[in-house]
This record gives structure tokens, sequence and C-alpha cells, in this order.
């Protein structure tokens, strides 16, 4: 069974970034060793700070898109309510 995510990536200086994959630990090492060029790789986004997993990427791709249209101080709280440190949530992971 396929499990997709809608995850948000930071950088240290905590420039953001959401998207989706069905393949997070896959995904956070491709960031973390800036395999995937352009914004993310430009603001050394590489730390998993929140992530939602869906069973159908349709869901997935609607909840990414909500997550996208809103203003910068609700994605903070959206990740705060999971992770309040923003702490990478992928550490402890081999990489």
């Amino acid at each position: 069974m396929s499990r997709y995510y809608v995850y948000i990536m930071a950088s240290d200086t905590r420039t953001i970034y959401t998207g989706i994959t069905n393949d997070l630990h896959r995904r956070v090492l491709e960031y973390k060793h800036k395999i995937v060029p352009g914004f993310t790789e430009r603001y050394h986004i590489t730390h998993l700070v929140y992530f939602e997993e869906y069973p159908t990427a349709k869901q997935a791709i609607r909840r990414e898109k909500q997550i996208k249209g809103w203003r910068r101080a609700k994605k903070k709280a959206l990740i705060e309510s999971m992770n309040p440190l923003w702490k990478d949530l992928s550490e402890g992971c081999a990489a």
C-alpha cells in the first residue's frame, strides 16, 4: 500500500519549503546531500521540521496546496504544533 507525505523542510535560518513525496526518507536525503537543485539548494534547506501522511496522492496534493496558500505565520504555527523547537525530525536516520 502506498503512502504519501506532505512535508516541510527548513534551513538553519528557518527558510521553509513545502512539498509532497511517496518516499520521505529518500526525499530528505536528497535535500541533505543537495541533490535537489534550485530554491532548496540555494537556501540550504536540509532539516525536516514537519510532515503528515496520507493514503492517496490526491489527498496529499490537496493538503500541500492548502499549506502553500497560507501565510508564513500559519505555517510556523503548524510546524510548532508538532515540533516547537524546529528540531530536524530526520536526525538519527541513516544518511
